[in-house]
């Protein structure tokens, strides 16, 4: 983020409820929220629905930030979490409503983007291994999607630093088979 020391010092002031506080947070966290999402999701569109969800959330529960933990890895576990439900929403509401696929749409695969499809991937590996094993997806999405620090995402999840790194490492070995097929 632009100033980090800057944007903590303002969450925490508007979590007191200062005047202004919050409209300022939310304009000054709406680029790095939008960046994040889009790690998530390939459509921008799906993004900017996911970013807007996370502002809503940031705005409804600021006053809940203690300040115990940075801010930073507490708006980063709403991004994850918002992306993941849009994600899941999108898929609920395309299962439900399948729609015929006009020839003058229809996406020609050579030219998708290749980033888009391996993001769809990662999004399903990660719902199959919450899944089969829900106690490690909250370490791979903390450490290699949101790209907090090991220490920080020991922190975040509850656990001793050594079992993180083992919980990783696990999820990292569940996971590079699913994405490998997906390919």
């Amino acid at each position: 983020m632009q100033d980090a020391a800057g944007t903590e010092e303002l969450a925490l002031r508007a979590a007191a409820g200062e005047p202004g506080a919050l409209d300022l947070l939310l304009q000054r966290l709406e680029p790095e929220v939008m960046r994040r999402c889009g790690r998530f999701l390939p459509c921008r569109e799906d993004a900017e629905e996911a970013t807007q969800d996370v502002l809503l959330q940031v705005a409804r529960k600021i006053t809940g930030f203690e300040g115990r933990s940075r801010f930073s890895t507490w708006l980063y576990t709403v991004v994850a979490n918002c992306s993941r439900q849009k994600y899941r929403e999108l898929k609920r509401r395309s299962a439900e409503q399948p729609h015929v696929i006009d020839a003058a749409q229809h996406v020609d695969p050579r030219t998708t983007s290749v980033i888009a499809g391996s993001r769809v991937d990662l999004l399903e590996a990660l719902e199959r291994l919450e899944r089969e094993h829900p106690h490690l997806v909250a370490p791979l999405v903390y450490r290699d999607i949101c790209q907090l620090e090991y220490a920080e995402v020991a922190e975040r999840v509850g656990i001793p630093l050594g079992t993180l790194k083992s919980r990783l490492h696990e999820a990292r070995k569940q996971v590079r088979p699913w994405l490998s097929d997906a390919s």
